[in-house]
C-alpha cells in the first residue's frame, strides 16, 4: 500500500515473525493511538497486526495509559491521514482530548457509518507480553512487508544541551571544515553542547591505517597515483576486504578509544570512518545491554563519493546533490528515507553574508559588496578576481596569475588580482618581488587553446567544445596596456574568507567541494582550474550543470576566459552566472543538518529511556 507521507519527522516500528504470528489473528484493526511522548500518532494498515499491537503497547504505556496526561497533536493533523470511520474527539483548543476511553483509540478498519457506534473490542491481553515491544528507530517510514506506517505531528523538542564526537581525520581541510561548522551550528541551536574532533586512524598500530594522513598528502600531489587507488579502492570487493581488515585488525583499539568518550550521539564526517565505528557501537550496546548511540553520517562530496561513505544501517545520512543520492542508494542501500539534502555544511559567515548581502546582483548587494571591498583595503571601483590554490597554496598558481594579469592589462579592465597563498609563503613573497612589466611582455598575446576551439566551433558547429559562457561579445578591441589599471595583491593563510569572496567577482580555484559551496552560498561565479581524481571530478559537473561557471586548465585560456566575463558589456553574463550559483547555494546547510542531528538524537534518547521504563514496569 502507498506511503502516508507527512511533514513530520517519521519512525521505524521492527517487528518479529514470532510476535507476528502469536496475535496475527487478535484484529483487523488500525490503530490510532495518541502519547504524551515524541510520538504522536501511529497508523498500520495490512496484515501486520503484531506492529499495531507491540508499538501500541509501547506507546500506551509511555503516555501513562489513557488520561495520562498527554499532550496530543492538532485537529488538523489527524485529519489528514486518519480513516474514514474515525472521527477525532476534539478538546480545548483543538487538540485531541486524551481523556477518553482508550476504545475511541481504536478503530476498525473495516467499519461502516453504522458500525461508528459499535463498541469497540477489549485490548487483547497478550499485548501485556513484554517481548512484544518492539525497538522503535529514528527514521522509517515504511515496514518491509509495504504496510502503511505514520508518524504525524512530533511534539517540538526541547534543544538540551549534547555531547558531540565528530570523526575526522586531516586528508584535506574539507572533513575538518565541516566538522567544525557542524559544531559551531550545535553550540548556536543547542547551548552548553560540547564536541570532540576524533582521527579513529590516527592511534591505531595497523598499517596501512596508521599512515593515512600522510599518503593523502603525498598521493594528492600526484594525481596519477590517487586516481589509481581511489579507483581500485571504490569497489565492492575492495571495500569488503577492507571491512573485514580494519575489523580484524582494528576493532580493540578503535573500540577503546571511542568507549572513552562519554557521548551523546556520533557524527562521521569521512568516508572512512563509518563501517567499523557503527560495528563498535552496536556491540557496545550489545553488551551493555543498552540502546546503540545515535551515529549519522554527513557526506563532504559534492558530486561523487567514494563507497565507503554509504552504510545501510545508518541512523540517518546527509547528503548534497542528486548524484550522492543515486550513489547512496545504488551503492550503499540506503534507503531513501534515511537520507536528507541540505547541502553541503559550511561556515557560519557565509551565511551571514549571505543573509546580509541577499542577491549580489540587487542595489543593496552590489552596495555591500563595496562596502566589504572598502573593509579588506580593496579599491571598491574595481573588479576583483580571487585566485585560490588550496589551503596548502598548491597548483600552478604562479602561471595562472601571470597569465591573468596579462590578460586584464592588454583588455584595459580595472582589476585586482587578490592570490590566497595560503601556506606557501614562497609565492606570496614572489608575486610581491614580481616585476609585472617583465610578465605582461612574456606573456605576449597568442592565441590560447580555448580561444582557437572558439574560432573553430564558430566556424564548424558545436562538435568543439565551447566553455559554458564563452558566448561573449568576444569582439572587445585590445587597447594599449595600462599596467596600472591591474593590481595583483599576495595574502597569506586567511581565515576570513566569506568576506574575501562577497568582495569578488569571479573566483579561480580547483574543485574542492567546499570551496564551491561557499561560494555559491554567495553567488559567486567560478572558474574552476583542476580536480583531484575521483571524488572531486563529479564537483566540475556541478559547476558546469548549473551555470554557474567553467573549466579549463590552460592558464591562458582561463585568463581569456576572466576577461571576456569582466570585459564592458558582458556585465549580463556574470549576473546569470551569480544567479545561478544563488540558485544552487545552500548557506544555511549547517544549522539545518546540525538541528536535525540534534532532534532525532533527542528523540532516540527519549524512546531508548521509554523502552527502559517500560521494561521495569513490566519486570515488576
Amino acid at each position: 500500500m502507498p506511503l502516508v507521507r507527512t511533514s513530520a519527522p517519521r519512525r521505524q516500528c521492527h517487528h518479529t515473525a514470532q510476535s507476528r504470528n502469536m496475535i496475527g489473528c487478535a484484529s483487523k484493526n488500525f490503530l490510532i493511538l495518541l502519547s504524551s511522548g515524541t510520538i504522536n500518532m501511529l497508523m498500520f494498515r495490512g496484515s501486520s497486526s503484531a506492529v499495531t499491537a507491540a508499538a501500541s503497547l509501547l506507546l500506551f504505556c509511555h503516555s501513562g495509559g489513557v488520561g495520562g496526561g498527554g499532550r496530543g497533536m492538532t485537529a488538523s493533523a489527524v485529519s489528514d491521514v486518519r480513516p474514514r470511520s474515525f472521527v477525532p474527539q476534539q478538546g480545548k483548543n483543538g487538540s485531541i482530548d486524551l481523556n477518553t476511553s482508550y476504545k475511541r483509540l481504536l478503530v476498525r478498519s473495516g467499519a461502516t457509518e453504522e458500525e461508528e457506534g459499535e463498541e469497540s473490542p477489549p485490548l487483547p491481553s497478550v499485548l501485556t507480553q513484554p517481548h512484544l515491544v518492539p525497538e522503535i528507530s529514528s527514521q522509517y517510514t515504511r515496514s518491509e512487508r509495504g504496510d502503511t506506517f505514520v508518524v504525524v505531528e512530533e511534539d517540538p523538542v526541547e534543544h538540551v544541551p549534547l555531547r558531540v564526537l565528530f570523526l575526522s581525520a586531516d586528508t584535506g581541510g574539507g572533513h575538518r571544515a565541516s566538522a567544525e561548522s557542524l559544531a559551531k551550528q550545535f553550540q548556536l541551536h543547542f547551548p552548553g553542547t560540547t564536541y570532540d574532533l576524533f582521527d579513529i586512524w590516527s592511534n591505531v598500530t595497523v598499517n596501512p591505517y596508521r599512515k593515512i594522513v600522510p599518503a593523502y598528502k603525498h598521493l594528492s600531489a600526484h594525481p596519477r597515483q590517487w586516481k589509481f587507488l581511489y579507483h581500485l579502492s571504490n569497489t565492492r570487493p575492495y571495500e569488503f576486504l577492507m571491512d573485514m581488515h580494519t575489523l580484524a585488525t582494528c576493532y580493540s583499539q578503535i573500540r577503546s578509544q571511542i568507549e572513552a568518550y562519554d557521548v551523546d550521539v556520533v557524527v562521521s564526517v569521512h568516508p572512512t570512518m563509518n563501517y567499523l565505528p557503527m560495528y563498535c557501537l552496536k556491540k557496545m550496546a550489545e553488551e551493555n545491554l543498552s540502546d546503540r548511540l545515535p551515529f549519522f553520517t554527513v557526506v563532504t562530496d559534492l558530486g561523487a563519493g567514494h563507497c565507503t561513505w554509504f552504510q545501510p544501517n545508518i541512523d540517518k545520512m546527509y547528503i548534497a546533490s542528486d548524484s550522492i543520492r543515486k550513489l547512496a542508494k545504488k551503492r550503499g542501500k540506503v534507503h531513501d528515507n534515511r537520507i536528507r539534502q541540505f547541502g553541503l555544511p559550511i561556515r557560519h559567515d557565509f551565511a551571514v553574508h549571505a543573509a546580509a548581502m541577499t542577491e549580489r546582483t540587487s542595489k543593496a548587494g552590489i552596495s555591500y559588496v563595496k562596502k566589504t571591498r572598502k573593509r579588506l583595503n580593496l579599491d571598491p571601483k574595481r573588479h576583483v578576481v580571487l585566485v585560490m590554490g588550496g589551503g596548502e597554496g598548491v597548483g600552478s598558481l604562479s602561471d595562472i596569475v601571470d597569465a591573468t594579469y596579462a590578460a586584464l592589462v592588454r583588455q584595459g579592465i580595472h582589476a585586482t588580482v587578490a592570490v590566497v597563498c595560503g601556506r606557501n609563503e614562497k609565492l606570496k613573497v614572489e608575486l610581491e618581488e614580481r616585476d609585472w612589466d617583465a610578465v605582461l611582455k612574456n606573456n605576449a598575446k597568442v592565441p590560447s587553446k580555448s580561444h582557437r576551439k572558439r574560432i573553430l566551433a564558430k566556424l564548424f558547429g558545436p562538435k568543439f567544445h565551447v566553455p559554458a559562457h564563452a558566448a561573449f561579445k568576444v569582439g572587445t578591441q585590445e587597447q594599449s596596456p595600462q599596467p596600472e589599471k591591474v593590481t595583483v595583491v599576495g595574502l597569506g593563510f586567511i581565515t576570513d574568507m566569506a568576506s574575501y569572496m562577497v568582495a569578488a567577482d569571479v573566483l579561480v580555484t580547483k574543485a574542492g567541494p567546499g570551496t564551491i559551496a561557499e561560494a555559491a552560498s554567495l553567488g559567486l561565479p567560478i572558474m574552476l582550474t583542476s580536480f583531484l581524481p575521483g571524488q572531486e571530478a563529479g564537483n566540475v559537473d556541478v559547476v558546469l550543470d548549473g551555470g554557474f561557471g567553467d573549466y579549463c586548465e590552460d592558464p591562458d585560456g582561463i585568463a581569456d576566459q576572466i576577461s571576456l566575463w569582466l570585459a564592458e558589456g558582458n556585465q549580463d553574463i556574470l549576473e546569470s552566472m551569480s544567479r545561478a550559483a544563488t540558485l544552487a547555494g545552500c548557506p544555511n546547510a549547517a544549522a539545518e543538518i546540525a538541528i536535525d542531528i540534534g532532534e532525532t538524537t533527542i528523540r532516540m534518547h527519549k524512546d531508548a529511556e521509554a523502552r527502559r521504563k517500560i521494561g521495569r514496569t513490566l519486570s515488576n
